[in-house]
């Protein structure tokens, strides 16, 4: 199934991280880099914690995803060291040392306890230190406020990042493998007539993930709840009659994300045709993800394809450029066509136009957008056109001067399925575009 493992492209992938920081830290006038791992904070009166989540950084430089208080020290010049917390406990299992391939490009030290991490970074002159600020050992940073998450060094990291190395890009295709495992459990529960909640649990079960390990909280939405567009409810009981299922749910592999949403109806009809028009529509956007594409223009696109889609449905009657003009499009879709995607959901650096951080403006009147970069080859980001019955734009179009240009009969008859998303992983290549989440369902069903 796949051409090269991640643990033999993890190598090259810590080599490209380590050039960056070289020359980012070289441009600010640091001579170390610091990671904390991040850890995770206390319930408000309780001595229990909120599920951790670990610091993207940390991850990008070690696929470690469940260990707290872990340090990354790194130095131009050396290999990167790892103090792997390691605390003599018996209220909860130590984790082991890292013994995969990955751990032989590193230096791991166990670190019993994170007091005494400073001792490590102590002599290496001006350090920069990346993380939460509150997991820093006392006195660390010390004497060197500003170098804690420095922003310019934080600009010039995160603009960096959204160009995949290999390695990141296999871990991307591996996430993508699970999540349309988990979309193909998910959907049978519905056909079942199973609730969200059900649904839900069958889709972790297929990833064989804990829902603390999602990239996110998933979205399974049956009918008028996928009209809330980060429906974030799973109701126990099914309903009395199931239209329609939005599920927008993704994976990890090592740290990396997929973010994948699938709309099915129940049975034939207007609803199941727009749907399958949408879904035209959305690989029709993925072909543009091309290299040297501007990515506003992706959304403009977006907007002007789906314009002739509702017209074709009979939902408006303007066509796709005079119902973006009109803003009628932005009653049905209001959100942004989509964003980076990487180590985190949505990654961060989708608008910024320089390592200086320098940003690139959305288009007027879109200010949701998350996206605004030029395309380069290896940059990943998620296509999610989609049309929506949602209650209050609806009431706002109805009042005003974009009434007369939509056929409000249709629309009541489409209102009580919800919504529609369909949402793909696109990876911008020199040549054509490679589409994850195709490739990852067209894998299943071969």
């Amino acid at each position: 199934m796949y051409e090269a493992g991640p643990d033999e492209l993890y190598a090259e992938h810590l080599q490209t991280l380590m050039r960056r920081a070289d020359v980012a830290l070289a441009a600010l006038r640091f001579d170390a880099l610091v990671i904390h791992a991040g850890c995770p904070p206390t319930l408000f009166l309780d001595d229990q914690a909120y599920p951790y989540k670990v610091n993207p950084h940390f991850k990008a430089w070690v696929p470690i995803v469940d260990n707290p208080q872990s340090v990354l020290v790194y130095t131009p010049g050396a290999r990167p060291r790892v103090l792997f917390h390691q605390p003599s406990d018996y209220w909860h299992l130590p984790a082991p040392m890292p013994r995969e391939p990955w751990s032989e490009s590193v230096d791991c030290t166990p670190m019993p306890d994170p007091a005494n991490a400073g001792a490590a970074w102590a002599k290496l002159g001006r350090v920069a230190f990346i993380g939460p600020p509150g997991c820093f050992p006392p006195g660390c940073p010390p004497n060197q406020a500003l170098a804690l998450n420095d922003a310019d060094l934080l600009a010039r990291l995160h603009y960096d990042r959204a160009v995949k190395t290999p390695y990141e890009l296999e871990c991307l295709r591996r996430a993508s493998a699970l999540g349309a495992r988990g979309h193909q459990a998910a959907l049978a529960a519905f056909r079942r007539g199973e609730s969200e909640y059900e649904a839900h649990m069958r889709y972790l079960s297929a990833c064989a993930q804990r829902e603390e390990e999602m990239p996110y909280n998933n979205i399974i939405a049956y009918n008028e709840h996928a009209a809330v567009l980060h429906y974030q409810h799973l109701d126990r009981r099914p309903p009395e009659v199931l239209r329609s299922l939005l599920i927008d749910a993704g994976a990890q592999y090592r740290g990396y994300a997929a973010d994948i949403t699938r709309t099915h109806a129940a049975s034939p009809g207007r609803f199941a045709e727009l749907v399958q028009r949408l879904d035209a529509a959305q690989l029709r956007l993925c072909g543009e993800i091309v290299s040297g594409c501007d990515y506003r223009e992706v959304h403009l696109s977006a907007h002007r394809v789906l314009g002739d889609v509702l017209y074709e449905a009979g939902v408006t009657r303007l066509v796709g450029p005079d119902a973006l003009e009109q803003g009628v499009t932005g009653v049905f879709f209001p959100h942004g066509v989509g964003h980076l995607l990487g180590l985190q959901v949505h990654d961060v650096g989708g608008v910024m136009g320089d390592v200086q951080g320098a940003e690139r403006n959305r288009p007027e009147g879109h200010p949701y957008l998350r996206m605004t970069r030029v395309l380069e080859p290896g940059v990943v980001v998620t296509v999610e056109p989609g049309i929506y019955w949602i209650d209050s734009l609806l009431k706002s179009a109805h009042q005003d001067g974009r009434r007369p240009h939509i056929d409000w009969a249709v629309v009541d008859e489409l209102r009580p399925y919800g919504g529609i998303r369909i949402e793909d992983n696109v990876v911008a290549t020199a040549a054509a575009p490679e589409n994850l989440t195709r490739d990852a369902f067209a894998r299943l069903a071969a």
